[in-house]
């Protein structure tokens, strides 16, 4: 859960269907970093929403620390692809390694079946193959399905889109309704670790942040 109001209101769904929910929030950064955006994706101010609405759900909700695999995984491959005059998309890779990849290891240990997220997004069965197939959201405007191409069929067979059917104008009335705080919460389309979308300035900060490392 993000703090935003697509994870919201995913939970709030999955519990009207009958699933019993359990509200995990990954934190990507180190305590005292100063780069990250405060409400950011699992910003300070993220996490007091995501933890207000588990409890106005009544579901338990998890702080879980990745902030060295996101180090590794997401922010070193965005640094190092443009040093190499690719354009990355790290929203994949977290995706691919974290939200898919680490967190289905902590559903394993809390005894969790499905990994549930807040993306525009559909899966279905191929009764013919019994393969899972990764569809676009139903509303083409918000469509989210571009961010989970990369994912691998176990982690497609372990995944549930509770908004894929939704626009995202139905998603906000739903959350509306159940009364969450984040019901209006604005969106953010910029890249969670890059502060003020300033690319150049966070590239730059990265590059003196590995060279010191390489120091040590």
């Amino acid at each position: 859960m993000s703090g935003g109001v697509d994870s919201s209101a995913a939970a709030a769904l999955l519990l009207e269907q009958g699933y019993d929910v359990v509200g995990i929030t990954l934190k990507l950064w180190p305590q005292d970093c100063v780069s990250r955006a405060e409400d950011k994706c699992c910003g300070p101010q993220a996490v007091m929403d995501a933890r207000a609405v588990c409890d106005k759900l009544g579901i338990p909700y998890y702080l879980i620390d990745e902030s060295a695999e996101f180090q590794s995984n997401v922010i070193r491959y965005f640094a190092d692809e443009y040093k190499a005059g690719r354009t990355p998309n790290p929203c994949v890779m977290c995706n691919q390694t974290l939200k898919f990849g680490r967190l289905i290891e902590r559903a394993d240990q809390l005894g969790a079946q499905y990994i549930a997220t807040g993306h525009f997004a559909r899966v279905e069965k191929n009764p013919d193959t019994g393969r899972t197939l990764l569809l676009r959201g139903r509303d083409p405007r918000k469509d989210q399905s571009y961010f989970l191409f990369s994912l691998q069929q176990h982690q497609l067979a372990r995944a549930v889109f509770p908004l894929g059917e939704k626009t995202k104008t139905d998603t906000r009335a739903f959350a509306r309704g159940c009364r969450l705080k984040t019901a209006d919460k604005q969106e953010s389309m910029e890249i969670c670790f890059v502060p003020d979308n300033d690319y150049g300035c966070f590239l730059e900060q990265s590059k003196l942040v590995q060279r010191h490392v390489g120091t040590l």
